[in-house]
């Protein structure tokens, strides 16, 4: 009899507790706000160099992008004679970081410029009148 008590006690202890547990969180999904990025005015631009890039080279390279103005230290990427970074397209471009960089140093490179037929070409992955697409939407709609 007194185990049956002892059981009743903690099953309405652990109801309590998961009823509390639930409430909070849809207390937190409720009331979240949508994180603000600034990614629209991310920007992605590459440079093609002529020779091979060394690690001597590289971490010059990498020292001479991250001291001009607009430009992440983190995100900058050299591999096989390219180097792609990521840059804020309202305090510079790629044309101005290129031609910071090669009066930083004596570079053989190129800026890379997207050919015309790849320009409007729609680089979302997503199927956007896709069913699965349309209801990601909807719920994120919901909740922001």
């Amino acid at each position: 009899m007194k185990t049956n008590k002892t059981i009743k006690k903690i099953l309405r202890t652990g109801l309590v507790i998961g009823i509390l547990f639930f409430g909070i969180f849809l207390f937190h999904i409720i009331t979240a706000k949508p994180a603000v990025y600034e990614s629209p005015n991310l920007q992605v631009s590459r440079i093609d160099f002529k020779q091979d890039i060394d690690s001597l080279q590289a971490k010059q390279i990498c020292s001479d992008l991250r001291s001009i103005k607009g430009l992440t230290s983190d995100s900058i990427i050299v591999k096989r004679n390219v180097v792609v970074y990521f840059h804020n397209n309202k305090i510079t471009d790629s044309k101005k970081v290129f031609d910071e960089l090669m009066t930083k140093g004596q570079y053989d490179a190129q800026r890379y410029i997207l050919p015309a037929h790849l320009d409007s070409k729609e680089v979302c992955p997503v199927n956007q009148n896709s069913m699965s697409y349309k209801l990601s939407k909807k719920v994120n709609q919901f909740f922001n």
